[in-house]
């Protein structure tokens, strides 16, 4: 997939290799939690290979799949309108996340990257304009999905 949102189209080749700097290599078996609504917020990942499934808590009932990413795509930003994540306070999961297949992933430690973020105010403006573009099109899918699932019509082509 390429698009606005991966990492490789996103970011610059100077501040890739400088974000890479702090990537660790992990993976997760199909069905692992990446993490938990509510929760501290204290790393992301980007998919190599595999699905990850963002998901909605519902009582009485199985989360609700909000938006699937794969290769690239930046996991562990929430598409929640108050926007918190890994990158602002109080740094808390606004969805949960589910390995739908193995997946590998570089891994973050978002402590560091923000610490980064800070030293280095070009490379700063560079994550949160990506992250920026992340949340613009979870909110637009997430509205599109909630409109499949609830309204009469459906989204009738929004996407």
């Amino acid at each position: 997939m390429t698009s606005a949102t991966t990492m490789t189209t996103a970011l610059r080749t100077e501040h890739r290799d400088l974000l890479m700097r702090l990537a660790r290599e992990v993976s997760f078996d199909a069905g692992s939690r990446l993490f938990e609504e509510g929760r501290r917020a204290d790393r992301f990942w980007i998919v190599r290979t595999g699905t990850v499934a963002l998901d909605l808590y519902v009582p009485g009932r199985r989360p609700a799949v909000i938006e699937s990413l794969g290769h690239g795509e930046l996991v562990g930003w929430s598409w929640h309108l108050v926007g918190w994540s890994w990158h602002f306070p109080p740094y808390l999961w606004q969805l949960g996340a589910e390995a739908m297949s193995l997946v590998r992933a570089w891994e973050f430690d978002a402590e560091a990257v923000r610490a980064m973020c800070a030293e280095d105010a070009e490379f700063g403006r560079a994550i949160a304009v990506w992250v920026g573009r992340v949340v613009a099109q979870r909110l637009h899918a997430s509205r599109v999905r909630l409109l499949d699932l609830y309204a009469p019509y459906g989204s009738r082509g929004l996407t």
